[in-house]
């Protein structure tokens, strides 16, 4: 099928994604096909076409919990998911507008002004039939995870963000260069367990900095130090490693300090310890096979996978970090 005009065009941000094949989720003419396949990227939800014959391609890059994606439907559509709930989106078009509705903000998106879609709020969209987007998927556990971090404590309220986002100067434009960049010419080093660690909190961090929402003065009034290194590299070490059995000496080796040390540093830089990070990055695990893994049958080899043994206690601790029950979630990926 023919892919629109900005597919073609040069530079790294155009040809993002396009490299691999793998990468590629669907090409369809065929509204649920389509409508199935976004869905379980993203979620299920309502999709109309108007006018002209769907022409519809996606493609997907997993970084831990954010991934990079490209879609675009070459038809004028209307997309109407609700709340996103579990995750943010970061829309940034390279041809075409979308007129976008999430809460009670409107913004005409354009190749010049991306979309920052708040979690919690309502939302709806039209495409243009020549739109073609750059999305940034972010997992809204690790948003809150990482601003804590920064916080020295759990946000009371969501994260609400500002709606436009002036996207092609400073830092977040650069950073989508680097990314494209690197999809493009090392994508061994994206599918790193460590490398995507290191660059989801890259991507989330430089959103929490760059982009105004609800706590952005609390984070600069906050002006919490830096982790020491023995904090980032255990951190690491969690996500590269976090099916295998861990204990707290093993990871005070691993940073090379005692345990004593170890939990102090995670108890003043990231208000939680060392083991309970390693509870929050299995219970994402969990999720993203829940919702992407079809070799996943049920929940308790989901759970068994990444270290839960009791069911019960893996069950209450999954709803109080996504808001519903791991039944729940894989339900999702099989309505979608």
């Amino acid at each position: 099928m023919q892919l629109p005009p900005a597919a073609t065009a040069a530079g790294p941000l155009a040809r993002a994604l396009l490299g691999d094949p793998a990468r590629c989720v669907f090409a369809s003419t065929d509204v649920a096909e389509t409508r199935a396949a976004v869905g379980r990227v993203f979620k299920p939800h309502r999709l109309e076409v108007r006018g002209t014959r769907l022409q519809a391609r996606m493609h997907h890059a997993p970084l831990g919990a954010v991934s990079f994606n490209r879609l675009a439907y070459g038809a004028d559509v209307t997309i109407d998911p609700g709340p996103l709930g579990d995750f943010l989106l970061v829309q940034m078009p390279l041809s075409g507008q979308a007129d976008i509705r999430c809460g009670d903000q409107h913004i005409l998106s354009t190749p010049d002004s991306a979309s920052v879609l708040t979690p919690a709020d309502a939302l709806a969209m039209r495409w243009s039939a020549d739109s073609d987007q750059l999305i940034v998927r972010i997992e809204r556990s690790a948003l809150d995870r990482i601003c804590a971090a920064h916080l020295g404590r759990r946000p009371e309220r969501p994260l609400r963000f500002a709606l436009g986002m002036a996207w092609r100067t400073g830092a977040w434009y650069e950073l989508m260069r680097y990314l494209a960049a690197m999809l493009e010419t090392a994508p061994e080093s994206a599918r790193h367990p460590l490398t995507a660690c290191q660059l989801e909190q890259l991507v989330i961090g430089t959103l929490l900095t760059a982009q105004p929402h609800s706590l952005s003065d609390a984070l600069r009034e906050h002006g919490k130090p830096l982790a020491p290194r023995h904090v980032k590299v255990v951190e690491e070490y969690i996500h590269a490693n976090a099916g295998a059995e861990l204990t707290p000496a093993l990871l005070a080796e691993v940073a090379g300090v005692s345990v004593r040390s170890l939990f102090a540093g995670f108890r003043e830089h990231r208000g939680t310890g060392p083991m309970a990070y390693l509870r929050t990055v299995r219970l994402e695990r969990v999720r993203r096979d829940l919702l992407n893994d079809a070799s996943v049958a049920s929940v308790s080899a989901a759970a068994l996978r990444w270290g839960f043994a009791h069911l019960g206690r893996f069950s209450a601790e999954y709803r109080r970090a996504f808001g519903e029950c791991p039944a729940q979630t894989l339900r999702r990926r099989g309505a979608g």
